[in-house]
């Protein structure tokens, strides 16, 4: 898993993972790192994602694989680009 850094837009972090042997690119909303609703510290979004590594990595696996993650993880996307 890769951290390609902030989408402003989105405000999520943009999260690469190799998925059945190929890349797949995610937004990872920045609320999931958020003790209050608040935006997350950039540094406290990147401790959050290592914090949380195994359940972003199973729920990018999943989505890539045509199913809905469980929540809160359901809140992740799939950039398009990265779509089979």
């Amino acid at each position: 898993m890769e951290i390609m850094g902030r989408d402003i837009e989105t405000e999520s972090y943009r999260i690469a993972l190799q998925v059945d042997g190929r890349p797949v690119l995610a937004h990872v909303p920045e609320r999931l790192f958020s003790d209050h609703g608040e935006r997350p510290s950039h540094q406290a979004a990147y401790e959050g994602i290592a914090h949380q590594r195994r359940k972003i990595e199973t729920a990018i696996t999943t989505l890539a694989q045509g199913k809905t993650p469980k929540a809160p993880y359901d809140t992740i996307t799939l950039i398009p680009s990265s779509c089979p």
